[in-house]
């Protein structure tokens, strides 16, 4: 997936994007709505699944906050069908606490998920960690992708300057924080990581929900550039331990 680039020096102006918050209770999406605003985003305010995607197609937004819990269409299957049609960040709201649901989430596509009840502030800031990571909001100061040659191997080609991955000659979807995940493994071929390594090194480490996450990660991203996902040419798992990418 090719993700917009942004010239270094419109950063504040790119870290305005527009967001699509899906929540059916009114104090909560109202206190969601100011703070995303107040750091400059462009938000538009849906009560039901089926209305988050029809706005989805028509306000084209950068971001989804989804609420789990919603009527109609619940937002477990609104993200699957996103992830149908889209890669866009998608950072899902729930009630419950347990494991079984952060899970589902993550494995439909949700790039991050926050419990509530939770801090304004707390989800402003995975906001804007998540729209960096996608590409929409470069992290200040950080250094310049422009010049990085390609990872060539076998099958796969991974672009770190267009953020894309080719399988074969054919381009292969995946949600930014799947592209950093096979990045960071493919630029330390044959180095093995455990799940907490990659936590610190992929993922914003206060803002996942532990190592549960890297497994579901993984489990997508060999769906996606494997051929036998059962038996993984690339992604290789090193049992008690952690993680490796063989070239």
């Amino acid at each position: 997936m090719v993700q917009r680039r942004v010239d270094p020096a419109a950063a504040l102006m790119a870290s305005a994007a527009r967001i699509l918050v899906v929540e059916d209770e009114p104090v909560v999406a109202e206190v969601v709505e100011r703070y995303l605003r107040r750091d400059g985003h462009q938000v538009r305010r849906v009560e039901r699944g089926d209305e988050a995607l029809a706005q989805f197609e028509e306000f084209e937004p950068e971001l989804v906050v989804l609420d789990l819990m919603l009527p109609g269409v619940d937002g477990l299957e609104v993200c699957r069908r996103i992830r149908q049609r889209s890669n866009v960040p998608v950072i899902m709201l729930t009630a419950r606490g347990e494991e079984v649901d952060k899970l589902l989430g993550l494995g439909i596509g949700a790039d991050d998920y926050v419990t509530k009840p939770f801090s304004p502030r707390e989800l402003a800031a995975r906001v804007a960690a998540v729209l960096r990571r996608a590409g929409a909001a470069p992290a200040q100061g950080a250094p310049a992708e422009r010049g990085r040659e390609p990872l060539r191997f076998e099958r796969l080609v991974i672009d770190p300057v267009e953020r894309s991955v080719l399988l074969q000659g054919e381009p292969v979807s995946l949600t930014a924080r799947e592209f950093d995940l096979i990045q960071y493994l493919a630029e330390h071929p044959r180095q093995v990581f455990t799940r907490e390594q990659l936590l610190d090194a992929v993922w914003d480490r206060e803002f996942t929900g532990g190592e549960s996450t890297v497994t579901v990660h993984m489990r997508r991203l060999r769906s996606k550039v494997e051929t036998d996902p059962s038996r993984p040419r690339h992604l290789k798992t090193v049992w008690g331990v952690g993680y490796k990418f063989e070239p």
